[in-house]
């Protein structure tokens, strides 16, 4: 796990502004392949096994590709947030941005490698905003769940 974060306050035209960003990344190790991983994670209509998200507007099969806005319902409040997908390299890298609140920026990407051990999952959260302190602090124990359950979900439906 590994964890940076930064605290800049700054002035400009007699003015004191406030800069905040958040780097958080967890590792967990899966024994299924990434071709089952990447099948489970592309699939946007299926977010049962993320702690975060209830439920997408996401047609079942859509495939992710750079430019896709979608939405999602977050399990805290049944307001819809929109989702754009930024970067895709099939079978090693998803990486996609919350637009919810003004005032934070959220990039959650998603990364897979293969060992001899079996694969790993890389999910990093990115934060920056005014904000991103308070958002942080009531997702943060959510969000270093999402790899894990990731990787249980995916080994369940392949044992």
């Amino acid at each position: 796990m590994i964890f940076q974060i930064s605290f800049q306050l700054l002035v400009a035209r007699g003015k004191i502004f406030c800069k905040f960003a958040l780097n958080k990344r967890y590792r967990v190790l899966c024994r299924a392949s990434v071709d089952v991983l990447w099948q489970k994670l592309s699939n946007l209509a299926d977010v049962s096994w993320n702690p975060l998200l209830d439920r997408t507007n996401v047609p079942q099969g859509l495939i992710p590709k750079p430019g896709l806005i979608y939405q999602a319902v977050t399990r805290f409040t049944p307001i819809p947030i929109r989702i754009f997908v930024e970067q895709v390299d099939p079978r090693r890298l998803l990486s996609i941005r919350f637009l919810a609140i003004p005032g934070v920026e959220n990039r959650i990407t998603y990364q897979f490698e293969s060992s001899v051990c079996g694969t790993y999952i890389s999910y990093s959260v990115t934060m920056q905003g005014w904000l991103s302190p308070l958002l942080w602090w009531v997702i943060r124990p959510y969000a270093a769940r999402v790899a894990a359950n990731l990787a249980r979900a995916v080994e369940s439906q392949v044992a």
